[in-house]
C-alpha cells in the first residue's frame, strides 16, 4: 500500500537526492509546507516571512519499507541539531521537521526522536508536527540533483 511520509531537513535538493534511491520510495517531490502563505514560491519563502519550510513528499510502498525506517534515514541525511540552519544555508525554511500525517506517524516519530537523540552531542531541534498543506515547488527544483546540477551538502 501506498503512503506519505513529509520531512524537511535543510535544501531539499540533497534530501531528495537522499530519499529517491531508497528500495520502496515510489516518488519524491520537493516543496513547501508548514507556513501560512498559500501557492508561497521559492522567492517568496526566501525573502518574505512565510514560514513554509522546504520539504521532501515521499510516497512508499509501506510493504517494501516502513516509515520508521524512513524516519531513520531522515535522521542520517542531516544534522538536526541546528536550528533553522543545515551546513551554509541559514533561515527559517531550512529548518528540520517531521510533518505527520497520522496519529502512528506522530508516535513513530517521537519514539524515534527519542531514539536517536543519544546519537548526537547537542540536542535534537526537530519539530514534529502535524502535516498541513504541500505546495509542490517549480519543476526546476524537481530532482535537481539527478538533472546534473550540484549541491552543497
Amino acid at each position: 500500500m501506498i503512503q506519505k511520509a513529509l520531512f524537511g531537513a535543510g535544501c531539499f535538493w540533497g534530501v531528495e537526492e537522499h530519499f529517491r534511491t531508497i528500495n520502496g520510495v515510489t516518488k519524491t517531490e520537493v516543496g513547501y509546507s508548514g507556513g501560512h502563505t498559500k501557492n508561497p514560491t521559492y522567492e517568496s519563502i526566501c525573502y518574505e516571512n512565510t514560514d513554509h519550510a522546504e520539504v521532501l513528499l515521499v510516497e512508499f510502498d509501506e510493504d517494501l519499507i516502513s516509515y520508521e525506517l524512513l524516519v531513520d534515514e531522515f535522521w542520517k541525511c542531516h544534522d538536526p541539531t541546528t536550528l533553522d540552519r543545515q551546513g551554509p544555508d541559514v533561515g527559517r525554511q531550512y529548518r528540520s521537521v517531521i510533518y505527520y500525517y497520522n496519529d502512528m506517524q506522530k508516535n513513530i516519530a517521537n519514539n524515534s526522536k527519542d531514539r536517536h537523540q543519544e546519537s548526537f552531542q547537542n540536542n535534537i531541534v526537530t519539530e514534529i508536527s502535524n502535516a498541513d498543506v504541500f505546495y509542490k515547488a517549480e519543476e526546476y527544483h524537481q530532482k535537481y540533483i539527478l538533472k546534473g546540477n550540484s549541491c552543497a551538502i
